[in-house]
């Protein structure tokens, strides 16, 4: 965990890679209740027979948005900024799905700061984050996120 004193420090954090997530094992559960919620019943994620057969990827592939979804959980275990009311999803810039997570791999994010922009009670932290699957060179996902950090007041 990547302890930040306060939200100002992560302006002097540009450029910088903060930290790696731990590793998170990607279940065929786990796809199957992504692919229940969001109605994404895509052969490839959820019938493995059939994944196994006909699958470029020998088998069953996580969702892209799954792997995207893992983003806030990896943001969560990873680092805590004191002194801040919240800290929210204002947006992304641009994602790219760059390699398939086929169930059972590990995964995890190298987050880096790449941009701060001051605002009223707060600031915009714009991220790079690389989801990395173990043993794989080309990552998973390549996403610029943005979070707005609140200090509290009105």
């Amino acid at each position: 965990m990547r302890i930040i004193e306060n939200y100002q420090e992560l302006e002097t954090r540009v450029g910088e890679m903060l930290t790696s997530s731990s590793w998170h094992t990607v279940t065929q559960e786990q796809v199957n209740q992504f692919a229940n919620l969001t109605g994404d019943r895509q052969w490839i994620h959820v019938d493995v027979e059939k994944a196994r057969k006909l699958s470029p990827y020998k088998g069953p592939i996580a969702h892209g948005f799954f792997v995207l979804s893992l983003l806030s959980k990896f943001f969560f275990e990873s680092i805590e900024i004191r002194g801040i009311s919240l800290s929210i999803n204002y947006g992304l810039n641009k994602v790219r799905f760059t390699n398939a997570v086929p169930v059972g791999s590990r995964i995890r994010a190298q987050i880096s700061v790449i941009d701060y922009k001051e605002i009223q009670q707060g600031a915009r932290v714009f991220y790079r984050v690389v989801v990395e699957i173990e043993g794989v060179e080309k990552p998973a996902c390549v996403a610029e996120t943005i979070s707005q950090i609140h200090t509290g007041g009105n």
